[in-house]
């Protein structure tokens, strides 16, 4: 993948965007699945390939990420307010990253593309054909990284069962 595309897949948070910035949830579902392709491309894998977005987390870092979330809902704001001063053109309906968090309908719809984008792949694609894809996605509790480790601990006590 190019700088230029490696670019156009960011854009959620607030210091990559500005309040006059909009992307379309199916543009940036689009960009993340090119990413996705570009890491398998890199990877190759021959065996397995775990996708894990974060699921719920435990109550004191949802506590955590909550402070988070309303400290970066009124910056944006702060942010909306100084742009439509200084006369800036504002979307209608600006992306809010807040958005991106475990239990959202915007993490429901991603769960749910995914799934599409995985068994289009599978079905389409022979590079990922024969190698198992697990996707762990929002309504499975946990952070990422977490899931991927137990599925590790897990396939490591018992190597012949599968999942």
């Amino acid at each position: 993948m190019s700088r230029e595309q490696t670019d156009k897949c960011k854009g959620t948070h607030k210091d990559e965007m500005g309040p006059t910035h909009k992307i379309p949830q199916e543009k940036m579902f689009l960009a993340i699945f090119n990413y996705i392709e570009h890491l398998y491309g890199k990877i190759k894998p021959k065996k397995l390939f775990f996708m894990a977005v974060d699921g719920v987390a435990p109550r004191a870092k949802m506590n955590q990420q909550r402070g988070r979330r309303f400290r970066s809902a009124k910056d944006a704001e702060d942010a909306r307010k100084k742009a439509a001063a200084r006369g800036e053109e504002l979307p209608d309906d600006p992306f809010d990253s807040n958005a991106i968090t475990p239990g959202t309908v915007f993490m429901a719809e991603l769960s749910k593309q995914l799934r599409y984008f995985v068994n289009k792949k599978v079905s389409e694609d022979k590079d990922w054909q024969g190698v198992e894809i697990v996707l762990s996605g929002h309504e499975v509790p946990g952070e990422g990284e977490h899931k991927i480790m137990e599925y590790l601990r897990h396939a490591k006590v018992y190597p012949n069962e599968s999942r």
